[in-house]
């Protein structure tokens, strides 16, 4: 009943969408993966970046656990990637 309606609403507000089969809910999973990790892995670069560039300042010999932490904050970004494409893998 729930995906009836939606796809009713979607019917009368974006038909072509509405009429997609359930690979173009798969490509949009993807797409959504990848931009909100992608999103989030910029900031906690941005965050991170910029208290390790403070640090590094303060301390130039911990310039080596000042990558590996941006390194970390960096992994979101892969792992939403990873993500889309054993999303991807289940469509084909």
């Amino acid at each position: 009943m729930r995906k009836t309606a939606l796809r009713t609403l979607l019917l009368v507000m974006f038909p072509a969408i509405a009429l997609a089969g359930d690979a173009m809910w798969a490509y949009l999973s993807a797409a959504i993966s990848v931009a909100c990790s992608t999103i989030a892995a910029g900031a906690a670069v941005g965050l991170v970046g910029s208290a390790a560039m403070g640090a590094i300042g303060e301390k130039p010999e911990i310039s080596g656990k000042a990558i590996v932490f941006l390194g970390l904050a960096e992994g979101i970004a892969i792992y939403g990637l990873i993500i889309a494409i054993l999303i991807l893998g289940k469509v084909g």
